[in-house]
């Protein structure tokens, strides 16, 4: 059973750069927007986000509280990061209608050991690490555990077609998709040969996209496009 999953908000008045001295605070900015509330912008205590985001991920209905008023349900879409910290600096907050379904994604998560990987020594390749899916809110659940103990071989493949989920849930992938499967392994004069044909391939490419360049130059060195007289604009 999924467990639940409760965050505090309040209400955020300030916007633009006067919500940076909130941030250093320790408050999160944030937007709540969807099914049966108009768009608010709010304030969660940083910390308790991480802790929150942490069970919840994106695929997990939250117990969203604002300003003590009676808790919503929500779900939270991959917050925006700071690129040199990592750190969250924005969230966004999307409120479900628990009679209408949605549309999101659900992680996999590939389980057991493979046997053409184990006694075979292939490599295992994962095409795919979530899953589409349409159900109601209620019926949401946080992930789904693939059993990778099937691929014996290096013929074997698992596809989305071959995941067992519940009657409630629809799943939106193409069910001929692979999702995972074993290769068999690659020697090391074998990899040389493949590195070297992928740098042949693309010098190649490389003298050819100069050649064509050169063709489309004119001798006076403007191209068509920069030596066309520009087209004067209507007011």
């Amino acid at each position: 059973m999924t467990q639940k999953v409760n965050l505090a908000a309040q209400t955020r008045e300030v916007t633009g750069k006067k919500v940076k001295r909130f941030r250093l605070k320790g408050l999160l900015p944030a937007v709540l927007y969807g099914h049966g509330t108009d768009t608010k912008s709010l304030f969660i205590d940083e910390k308790e986000f991480r802790r929150a985001y942490s069970e919840a991920g994106t695929s997990t209905l939250v117990d969203l509280k604002i300003d003590d008023k009676d808790p919503i349900k929500v779900l939270f879409h991959e917050p925006q990061a700071h690129y040199l910290t990592s750190n969250p600096v924005h969230a966004d907050l999307y409120a479900v209608k628990m009679t209408e379904k949605i549309e999101t994604a659900i992680p996999i998560h590939y389980i057991g050991v493979a046997p053409a990987v184990e006694e075979l020594e292939g490599n295992f390749i994962s095409n795919k690490n979530e899953l589409e899916i349409k159900c109601l809110p209620g019926d949401l659940i946080s992930g789904v555990e693939v059993d990778i103990s099937v691929l014996a071989t290096f013929d074997d493949q698992i596809k989305v077609g071959d995941i067992k989920l519940p009657d409630t849930i629809e799943v939106l992938d193409d069910p001929e998709e692979v999702l995972a499967l074993v290769a068999a392994p690659i020697s090391e004069e074998e990899l040389e040969a493949e590195l070297a044909t992928d740098v042949n391939e693309a010098e190649a490419a490389a003298v050819e996209e100069l050649a064509g360049e050169d063709e489309e130059t004119p001798e006076g060195g403007e191209t068509a496009t920069e030596s066309a007289p520009a087209e004067e604009k209507s007011e």
